[in-house]
């Protein structure tokens, strides 16, 4: 490896450890194969396999052949096991490396079996603990690639791998004897090859190193880093498996890059503020490695490195910010980036400051400023191995307390749950979406959590629970990850949150992450311990649903989300489906009724497979049921880097079967949207972004361009008039509100800061669960409300009564977790407008009632909406009166 200046002249300095091995690496140009080098055995370097070193500009290796790499790694040296654990979402190979020893390689069982005892003592006495802390080796995670327009990490990692099977020095050798390593070469396997592909198309033209037109993980985009505590991705579900399960590591690091024109290379520590409630330890231990990270930056001469600044300690629940409160010290480094692969001029006066970082200039955390100059991605591997390595030896040389250490925090973990207010969590099995608690169970079962589930009926503090009940003990390691998923949040409201001017600082993504109120669960906490006849959770929960043939056919309970999949799964099928719109004989308001002659066979999979019971209808209504049939949904997609709520959206639609088309600019420029749509969404979005496209349209390839100007407004507008569901989510209202002339307007436009702040909040609504939009709905229930959501408030006019309530702020006490500033400016206005407009229907709602596909809670105001309406709907939005 070579270091060079900003000018390209070589550095001369000393080196040692990684950087003076990496030394050996020879320039080779031409590209070699694996089976080239299989006869002789001999590992090829990088720069020899590849035919360029790694991060040299405007290259960049596909993940297939860093697939072949590693294979071969993993074929010639004894020091990695290189496993495929399964497949991507598109069906890469998605691969995990360990990397030792070939000494603890072979008794990887063993050095897991004393791992596990360490990361949770109950039951194990202190004669093992102790043998476990000295035999054991830290184990020691870290994670690349997973943000795929970060381009360095997914090459950096192809050098590190090579390193670690070819250094021969002290260094190394202390780190495969004392330390496992699991690499996860490519978290978005993917995504390599999406920005790849795309960067070689256009490298050496106008538009090289321009944004790509889609998300680079193909449903969810950057937010693949928001789904390590509902692990919605099989990607989420690999690393999961690793971290919160199979080893629980002592430390994690995912490696990442930032902005391009702040510090080099953010470090930890967090910025302040911090989430409580973790072991005190495991935020020492980032401080520790951290500042190890820091001093190897500066020996290397390796400008630029700051810590404790720009990302706070208080962010999303992705994998490396929910790893502390399971006792791993979850770390995460962020590079500057360059443009993808092409150098990048950064010009002294382009620098600046960030969180903790009030002005570019030196200080305590950051004593070491970069100048300015080229930056390239080849800078960016330097600092990425590095930042891999620096922690390893670290480690390694402080073999023994650092499993102590593992020890101690599960131990205390498990002691201040036990001496704690709360002591427990109580699900019970009465849910108004029983299925969906179920899932929920199984969320918290894939983080590793303790759960046991009762076998009958017991009693505890005042309130009977049904035999099926679930109990979590905050008594266990894992307390505090229950705690922020299962506990009601508030964000701190304080100096760290709050600018010189007293205005708020908008957080890192989400004010709370509690899954239950994301899910619409009931959670009861308790403040003694449950003594009742439990049982543990050994494996995922897997319902079945029952049948049984009435007269009449079935009733499917219209509360359960999974309901909706097996109507979708009935339409399929050719069966006959209606929908009670009064109560009946055997059926409620919102139930899906299934008529005879349905297929037993077709019938029981359903069941079976979504869990949801198919009971008996007595006989066939004459009355309080419409017919219903499967509905002709478009969903909104453009270009400019894709929308991630758009992908969220379409995977949510799969996952529950429903049928759709994706409709970009040309489909809604052809016009008569109502003769092949029945229901169109636009997903939280911009009115600029969806109608002008961007500021500057000539910055991409002119095929993909958006925007779909004034025609696609009119083509929209025709739609609604002449039948059309329009749902619209979030921002996305602007549109509705801008374009349509709607009467209604957005109650909290241009009303920010002090005046009303929720970013990321749940709140709480009152719905009418009378109209068919909110068919199953609870009374009450949690909004995740979030930037860019919106209130609505009818304006005054003849117009008026074409406007609904779906859903309402209460009068005041609106949080249930977060931050909530100014919650005046929302009280008693809608959270969900339904706007009729000619013979169509106009959904607004103001929250992202889909976010990430977690909140399970008010998924039914957008499946209904794709549900056939009776014909009487519009008459019931005027009925409502003003919003």
């Amino acid at each position: 490896m070579m270091f060079a200046s900003n000018d390209n002249r070589p550095l001369t300095r000393v080196r040692s450890g990684v950087l003076w091995a990496a030394l050996a690496l020879l320039a080779a140009p031409a590209v070699i194969h694996a089976q080239d080098m299989a006869a002789t055995g001999a590992i090829p370097s990088p720069e020899e396999f590849f035919g360029h070193p790694m991060g040299a500009d405007r290259q960049l290796a596909r993940w297939d052949r860093l697939v072949e790499y590693y294979q071969l790694l993993g074929a010639a040296s004894d020091r990695l096991i290189v496993e495929e654990v399964g497949q991507s979402t598109l069906g890469n190979p998605f691969l995990v490396i360990y990397a030792s020893s070939p000494e603890n390689l072979a008794n990887l069982d063993q050095i897991q079996r004393m791992n596990d005892i360490l990361s949770d003592p109950r039951g194990h006495t202190q004669a093992q603990i102790d043998d476990a802390i000295e035999n054991g080796k830290v184990v020691f995670v870290q994670s690349y690639a997973l943000h795929s327009t970060e381009v360095a990490a997914s090459q950096s990692a192809a050098e590190i791998m090579y390193l670690i099977a070819t250094r021969d020095d002290d260094e190394i050798n202390l780190i495969l004897d004392e330390t496992v390593s699991i690499l996860v070469p490519g978290m978005n396997p993917d995504g390599i090859n999406i920005v790849t592909d795309w960067y070689d198309e256009w490298v050496g033209t106008e538009y090289e190193a321009v944004g790509l037109p889609e998300l680079y993980h193909h449903y969810i985009g950057h937010d693949n880093n928001r789904d390590a505590f509902m692990q919605n991705t099989v990607e989420s579900q690999y690393v999961a498996q690793i971290m919160f399960r199979d080893w629980i590591p002592q430390a994690f690091i995912d490696h990442h890059q930032m902005g391009a024109y702040t510090a080099r290379i953010s470090l930890p520590p967090y910025a302040e503020p911090i989430r409580p409630d973790g072991d005190p330890l495991v935020w020492r231990e980032m401080a520790w490695y951290g500042a190890h990270m820091a001093y190897k930056m500066d020996e290397y001469e390796l400008e630029g490195a700051i810590g404790a600044a720009i990302y706070s300690g208080w962010g999303h629940f992705g994998f490396h910010w929910i790893t502390p409160f399971h006792n791993i010290a979850g770390m995460l480094t962020e590079a500057a980036s360059a443009r993808l692969a092409t150098p990048l001029y950064v010009h002294p006066d382009q620098l600046g400051g960030s969180r903790q970082l009030p002005e570019y200039e030196e200080q305590t955390t950051f004593p070491n400023p970069w100048m300015g100059g080229w930056w390239r991605v080849r800078d960016i591997v330097d600092r990425q191995i590095v930042a891999t390595f620096s922690p390893l030896e670290i480690a390694a040389k402080n073999r023994e307390m650092v499993l102590r250490n593992a020890y101690n925090k599960a131990s205390r973990q498990t002691r201040r749950g036990e001496e704690g207010e709360t002591k427990a969590f109580i699900i019970p099995a009465e849910q108004h979406d029983p299925l969906t608690m179920q899932k929920m169970m199984n969320k918290l079962y894939l983080q590793g959590i303790t759960i046991e589930r009762s076998a009958g009926q017991f009693e505890h503090e005042g309130r009977v629970y049904g035999a099926g009940s679930y109990v979590v003990s905050m008594a266990q390691p894992k307390r505090g990850v229950i705690r922020w998923l299962l506990g009601k949040t508030y964000y701190p409201d304080n100096t760290y949150t709050r600018d010189r001017d007293g205005n708020p600082i908008r957080p890192y993504d989400m004010t709370t992450d509690n899954i239950s109120e994301f899910m619409g669960v009931r959670v009861d906490p308790v403040e003694s311990s449950v003594v009742a006849a439990l049982t543990r959770v050994t494996r995922e929960i897997d319902s079945s649903g029952t049948v049984s043939e009435g007269a009449g056919g079935y009733v499917l309970d219209g509360r359960l989300n999974d309901a909706f999949e097996a109507v979708n799964r009935l339409f399929t099928a050719g069966a006959s489906v209606s929908r009670a719109n009064a109560n009946g004989d055997g059926f409620r308001t919102g139930d899906f009724l299934v008529g005879t002659g349905t297929d037993m066979a077709v019938v029981r999979e359903i069941a079976e497979e979504t869990g949801v019971d198919f009971t008996p209808l007595s006989s066939t209504p004459t009355a309080g049921t419409y017919p219903i049939t499967q509905q002709r949904i478009g969903l909104f997609q453009r270009h400019y880097g894709g929308n991630m709520d758009e992908g969220w959206t379409r995977w949510l639609l799969e996952d529950f079967e429903f049928a759709y088309s994706t409709i970009m600019d040309e489909e809604i420029l052809r016009g008569d949207l109502h003769e092949r749509w029945d229901v169109i969404v636009l997903p939280n979005d911009s009115r600029d972004m969806m109608v002008d496209g961007r500021q500057d349209p000539e910055a991409a390839p002119p095929a993909y361009r958006s925007g779909f100007g004034e025609a696609g407004v009119q083509a929209l507008d025709a739609f609604v008039e002449n039948g059309g569901m329009l749902v619209t989510f979030s921002q996305a209202g602007e549109f509705a509100l801008e374009e349509l002339d709607l009467p209604v307007r957005n109650a909290i436009d241009g009303v920010w800061g002090n005046e009303f702040w929720a970013p990321g909040a749940t709140l709480r609504i009152d719905v009418d669960n009378t109209h068919p939009l909110a068919f199953g709905m609870p009374d009450r229930a949690l909004a995740a409300f979030l930037a860019g959501g919106q209130v609505y408030e009818t304006r005054s006019g003849a117009q008026s009564s074409d406007v609904h309530r779906l859903a309402t702020y209460p009068q005041r006490d609106i949080l249930e977790s977060g931050w909530l500033l100014g919650e005046q400016a929302i009280a008693e206005k809608a959270a969900i407008a339904v706007v009729n407009r000619g013979e169509g229907t106009v959904l607004m709602l103001g929250f992202r009632a889909q976010h990430r596909a977690q909140t399970h809670g008010t998924y039914k105001f957008l499946f209904n909406a794709l549900m056939q309406q009776p014909a009487t709907t519009g008459e019931m939005a005027s009925a409502g009166g003003g919003a």
